[in-house]
């Protein structure tokens, strides 16, 4: 049960009634398209007068279309209702140290259309980059109504400043992305780190997670991330800045982080660290040769990834080191927050066949029998759930329960 905070609370009126049910029948006309008003009734427990103003409603503003009449044996047929995918779009943006991807997508997160380009090391010089590529990007589609940009970005983003705080792998120090975003697109501009974005995406648009009110997106990249759902929420901690396991040391005499910190998770599990780790074990007599693969000395994570696939011994061997390393951070986090489902989400997951039984053997080994109930799965990265995550940033300001004492 959540205590009512008496120093900061909201009192129910009933334009919070009304919020509160437009967005039930909103989600529920997202979920369960196509759908009649009856259904509606039904499935909401609404009232049918209810169900007809806050349809008529969404009709006039267009988030809703009616498609078909259905078949019944006798009586008045019922008019279908659909989500308007068509009409109303949502720009998602993800941020990652080398490279940046702009896309459009519709309500159900389904892309349209998307452009990539690198990631400058200065922020202030990305952020004008990023302003006129998005004033570009949204000019090409005059006659579509955009609900807003959605950032994920690899680092932590303060909830009250909404400036990006803490971002070790960007290099940054605080930044204001929203400001000068919202200013030269005049477009809602929401701001997430990646992982609790990609959470989210887990909540909105994934089915097998129905129904499920703890779990945990584990991001996988050049660093790692933690987005956690508890009791249904995002949490987020007093700033917004909760969830930063990667930067969680499991050796105080590791190698250093770019936090500042020994032995962090990421530097043994992330993509970063089994890039080190392929070139240190690559790097005996015969290195050059192995080296000439590249277009550089350092190879990217995804050869090592297509070298672990043809059956090249060291390249196993990193990928199934970075898998014990990763059963070791997702053993610490199973047993510390005991979600009901962990989703790992990143490149690594194409190698799910090799690293999945080290994981489960870490996990065996280190927990004890309860905490082995949580299901740890894979995010298909074809779906791009950074992007998806980026979408639902704006999706939940329309579809989330409203905030409330």
């Amino acid at each position: 049960m959540r205590k009512i905070d008496l120093t900061s609370f909201i009192v129910a009126t009933n334009d919070t009634v009304r919020s509160i049910n437009r967005r039930i029948i909103l989600d529920l006309i997202r979920t369960r398209q196509p759908v009649s008003r009856a259904d509606l009734a039904r499935l909401s427990g609404l009232q049918r007068s209810t169900i007809s103003l806050i349809t008529e409603q969404l009709l006039t503003e267009k988030w809703i279309t009616q498609g078909a009449l259905g078949h019944l044996p006798r009586g008045r047929k019922p008019r279908f209702l659909h989500l308007n995918v068509e009409s109303t779009r949502i720009v998602g943006v993800n941020v990652r140290p080398t490279n940046t991807t702009i896309a459009l997508a519709n309500l159900n997160a389904q892309f349209i259309a998307h452009e990539s380009f690198p990631t400058n090391a200065d922020a202030d010089v990305f952020i004008e980059d990023l302003t006129r590529r998005l004033q570009a990007f949204i000019k090409l589609y005059p006659d579509v109504y955009f609900e807003g940009i959605g950032v994920s970005m690899p680092g932590r983003v303060d909830s009250v400043s909404k400036k990006l705080v803490f971002a070790p792998n960007l290099g940054w120090g605080d930044v204001d992305l929203q400001t000068p975003l919202e200013r030269a697109t005049g477009l809602l501009v929401e701001i997430e780190n990646a992982a609790n974005a990609c959470a989210l995406a887990e909540i909105w648009f994934d089915r097998r997670s129905d129904g499920i009110q703890d779990l945990i997106a584990v991001t996988v990249s050049e660093g790692i991330g933690t987005g956690i759902i508890s009791n249904g929420q995002l949490m987020r901690g007093a700033r917004g800045v909760a969830g930063e396991f990667g930067h969680v040391s499991i050796n105080e005499t590791g190698p250093l982080c770019k936090c500042g910190n020994r032995g962090c998770w990421e530097v043994y599990a992330s993509n970063t660290a089994a890039i080190n780790d392929y070139v240190n074990v690559t790097s005996g007599a015969g290195s050059k040769r192995q080296n000439k693969q590249f277009e550089c000395d350092k190879p990217s994570f995804d050869d090592i990834l297509h070298l672990s696939e043809q059956g090249d011994a060291k390249a196993v061997e990193t990928i199934e080191r970075m898998g014990h390393y990763l059963g070791i951070g997702l053993a610490m986090l199973t047993s510390g927050m005991a979600p009901s489902m962990i989703v790992l989400i990143g490149e690594v997951t194409r190698a799910w066949k090799k690293i999945e039984p080290i994981i489960k053997n870490v996990l065996d080994t280190r927990l004890q029998k309860p905490a082995l109930l949580t299901r740890i799965v894979p995010a298909e990265d074809n779906l791009q759930p950074r992007l998806r995550g980026s979408v639902a940033l704006i999706l939940q300001k329309h579809f989330g329960a409203p905030l409330t004492a």
